[in-house]
């Protein structure tokens, strides 16, 4: 059984190497008809290429990255100011953080959940609105006596 497999290991070494040395390839996986396809100028196309066009496509895709990444700024500095709000509420031992949920949409600040008492509520409040980069501070919060 074993000289079997070594004759079968044998004989597909000696194919591989075969292919290898004498670039003998399969129908349709020639390496020489894919160099030359690759070199010659596709069907349909005329060899010249519209300058003005490809300007006016660049200038398209060079506004669209700006208007792309003017919001990805947008939405780093929202997450900026969620993170330092959040920040501040865990650090705080009047607070559960984990209760109170902050979005941020511009500069404005969203603050919802449940909180234990009127004085954690309004603890939650001031520490948003005191936090820089934010100009309102819309109050979602509920005040959930503990019993």
């Amino acid at each position: 059984m074993r000289i079997v497999i070594r004759a079968l290991l044998l004989l597909v070494l000696v194919a591989v190497v075969g292919v290898i040395l004498l670039n003998f390839w399969p129908a349709g996986w020639s390496l020489q008809r894919a160099r030359t396809d690759a070199a010659s100028p596709s069907v349909g196309t005329t060899g010249t290429i519209d300058t003005e066009r490809a300007r006016e496509r660049a200038a398209e895709i060079g506004e669209k990255a700006a208007v792309a990444t003017k919001k990805i700024q947008g939405n780093l500095a929202e997450a900026g100011l969620t993170t330092k709000i959040k920040a501040k509420m865990a650090l705080d031992d009047t607070l559960q953080a984990r209760a109170i949920d902050v979005s941020t949409e511009g500069s404005t600040v969203t603050v919802s959940g449940k909180v234990p008492s009127a004085a954690a509520h309004a603890r939650a409040l001031a520490l948003a609105r005191e936090t820089a980069g934010v100009s309102v501070v819309i109050d979602h919060l509920e005040i959930v006596s503990a019993r």
